[in-house]
């Protein structure tokens, strides 16, 4: 095969559409899904896929530098895109340590194993590195994040995956080894663990649980379609210049107050409910320490450079994924659930 390609933490929500895509489109790239199978990676993310001939799967940690290592030579890795990361802010401030040891350690010890493997010829060899806007800190009402602003990370989430945007170019500086970082916006989608606010949403609506909202409700995010994200990576990993950066948004500012509401009508209309009854469900809390007031990417660099821009509305995007998690109730109960952890025994115990 042409390549083989190791996606780190395949089994998540943005990781399983890029495992997807790639397995589909590329036939002739051996794909390699490297996960540690934690609360939010789910093999049941790549049921349709995980019988193709070009997918291979290992249950390996990123703390665990010689298994990662022993991937590399069984595989023969030639490039990676590294998507595995601790990513929930709420998680980042009860149990900050977690994030210190996958997004930091995780990912130095992936840039050994690569420089060490591909050390004969770095230039035939990518290491792609997918990080968030949220190392750059908050905005103001106007403005936004570019390629070139300065990281301010204000979460211990966030200062975990900014420490492992530095230790990326750290490694193409001293080492010349060929990277590439992006930064991404909010995404959302299907096979979206449901810990996060339009899943978590959907999955109370549909039991009628409270919708727990964080302060005023005016915090405001740029939102990302993931297949769009993941069309995105497609591009910049085959197209994107070496050493470059890329910031992947939606071109989408919703305040969270005005997301949830519309979250709330179009729910009300598939599920057959009375206009405006979900809503009733909203609940303010307490703020969360450290919340960035607003987000928002100016994607102009990948759309002049690349030609990548988004193929859905917000509108449209939102009603898919909702149709989504509609029509896979039996997925939303087993994640929340555990129960997935059987099918990974059943599926990999004996291969």
């Amino acid at each position: 095969m042409s390549k083989s390609i190791l996606i780190t933490g395949g089994a998540g929500f943005i990781g399983s559409h890029v495992v997807r895509l790639f397995i589909n489109k590329y036939p002739q790239y051996k794909i390699v899904n490297l996960d540690a199978l934690t609360y939010a990676g789910n093999l049941e993310n790549l049921k349709d896929v995980d019988q193709a001939p070009n997918y291979f799967f290992e249950k390996v940690n990123l703390l665990e530098a010689d298994k990662v290592e022993a991937v590399f030579k069984k595989h023969l890795i030639t490039d990676v895109i590294h998507l595995a990361a601790e990513s929930h802010v709420d998680r980042s401030i009860i149990s900050p340590l977690d994030f210190v040891y996958t997004n930091i350690i995780g990912t130095v010890n992936l840039l050994n194993v690569a420089k060490n493997f591909w050390k004969e010829n770095y230039d035939n060899h990518l290491f792609y590195h997918i990080s968030t806007d949220e190392v750059y800190g908050a905005l103001g009402e106007t403005g936004f994040f570019t390629e070139t602003t300065a990281y301010h990370p204000n979460s211990p989430y966030s200062a975990s995956k900014a420490s492992s945007d530095h230790f990326v170019r750290a490694y193409a500086e001293t080492y010349h080894l060929k990277t590439i970082v992006s930064n991404c916006s909010n995404n959302y989608g299907p096979y979206h663990f449901p810990e996060k606010l339009i899943p978590l949403f959907i999955n109370n609506i549909i039991t009628k649980k409270s919708l727990p909202v964080y302060g005023d409700g005016l915090y405001t995010r740029d939102w990302l379609f993931v297949k769009d994200h993941a069309l995105a990576i497609d591009l910049i990993f085959h197209k994107g210049k070496a050493d470059e950066t890329y910031n992947i948004g939606g071109f989408n500012e919703w305040r969270n107050i005005d997301l949830i509401k519309l979250l709330c009508s179009l729910m009300d209309e598939k599920l057959g409910r009375q206009k405006g009854e979900s809503e009733t469900l909203i609940t303010y809390v307490k703020d969360r320490p450290g919340h960035d007031r607003r987000y928002a990417i100016d994607a102009t660099k990948i759309n002049k450079e690349l030609g990548w821009k988004p193929t859905v509305t917000f509108e449209q995007g939102l009603s898919e994924t909702i149709d989504w998690y509609l029509q896979n109730t039996e997925w939303l109960q087993h994640v929340t659930s555990g129960a997935y952890q059987h099918y990974y025994e059943n599926m990999y115990s004996s291969r």
